[in-house]
């Protein structure tokens, strides 16, 4: 890790630890406006080794970034008679610390909503977002978007190698994994790719041990790429019980049987457990759908079909969970979770 050397002081009348130190605090919100000071402070603050440093301390803010629809109505006012309601998707982020909801800004080539089904991902401070289908044509698309929370600004990256649609994804040391799905004429894929966000460039992976449509994806400490079930073209809906597991270290798959109840959809269910095995999540309600967010889990689910959607936070530590805990959520963020992850800023 790069050691930070200045030739003047960051701030005035105070050592160069000290005003590292004072930056390092800094929280993220602040990032933008703190950039605009001087040329140096901007490019500190938007330096991967300053992310690392400030991880490293444990200054980083862990946000859970949520795929949802947004109702037009609610959004831009009261609802008038007569005029019809229109919903596109959007991110909505849930700081579990402070409580708070926010929602982010549209990403310019979809202004009026994202691709629908596209899927989130988070790695060294940034919000990736990739496929889905057009929000108008319902087509699929292999667009790539990038969020800088320290910049509150969208970048496009490197499109998709190919279309695929409902695929697993996972995130880990600058790189996002993608696995299975299908592509535009429904068959389920057995390939794998990985996303450099540094490099901005996809690199293939080897195939899985069979195809995968509507797998989930799960990323076990720094070491393991897990493509979770899924289902092959000619068994539509039924969903296997094995699934791929890609190691960073050994860049090679192996094939893991019955860590999944077979005809279970596995889609926003997968957990981990204290023994570091899988765990499904929907074991405590068919209805729970889950999403990391650091030492914590999001938690949502309804207690009926079409009921009212609830909002919980289960902490994690040392392998054990706590109580479930109630979260407020704003009638505009009360909506269902499409996609998820969390974001360490």
């Amino acid at each position: 890790m790069k050691t930070f050397e200045f030739s003047t002081e960051l701030l005035p009348g105070l050592p160069v630890e000290l005003g590292l130190e004072c930056l390092s605090r800094l929280p993220y919100t602040a990032h933008r406006v703190a950039s605009r000071v001087c040329h140096r402070w901007r490019e500190l603050l938007q330096s991967l080794d300053f992310y690392y440093h400030r991880k490293r301390l444990g200054y980083t803010q862990k946000l859970a970034c949520l795929l949802l629809v947004f109702n037009s109505a609610i959004q831009n006012g009261p609802k008038n008679p007569g005029v019809s309601v229109s919903s596109s998707y959007g991110i909505a982020v849930f700081d579990s610390v402070s409580q708070s909801w926010d929602r982010l800004a549209p990403v310019p080539k979809y202004l009026n909503g994202l691709p629908l089904f596209c899927q989130l991902a988070s790695c060294e401070g940034k919000l990736v977002v990739m496929g889905g289908w057009d929000p108008v044509m319902y087509d699929p698309v292999t667009d790539v978007f990038i969020y800088d929370f320290v910049t509150q600004q969208w970048r496009q990256g490197k499109d998709m190698p190919s279309k695929r649609s409902f695929f697993a994804i996972g995130a880990c040391g600058g790189r996002v994994f993608v696995a299975g799905g299908h592509d535009e004429n429904k068959n389920a894929s057995r390939t794998a790719w990985v996303y450099d966000l540094r490099t901005d460039e996809w690199t293939e992976l080897g195939e899985l041990s069979q195809e995968r449509d509507e797998c989930e994806g799960v990323v076990i400490g720094e070491e393991e790429f897990w493509v979770v079930s899924g289902y092959r073209t000619e068994s539509q809906g039924q969903f296997d019980g094995s699934a791929d597991v890609y190691g960073f270290k050994s860049e090679q798959w192996r094939r893991v049987e019955g860590v999944w109840e077979p005809g279970r959809c596995p889609r926003s269910c997968v957990g981990i457990g204290e023994d570091g095995k899988l765990l499904n999540w929907a074991e405590i309600d068919p209805g729970v759908r889950v999403r990391a967010c650091g030492g914590r889990v999001l938690v949502t689910g309804s207690e009926y079909g079409c009921g009212a959607l609830g909002f919980y936070t289960v902490e994690t530590k040392e392998g054990q969970n706590s109580k479930m805990e109630n979260i407020s959520v704003p009638n505009e963020f009360s909506e269902f979770v499409h996609a998820g992850c969390y974001a360490e800023i």
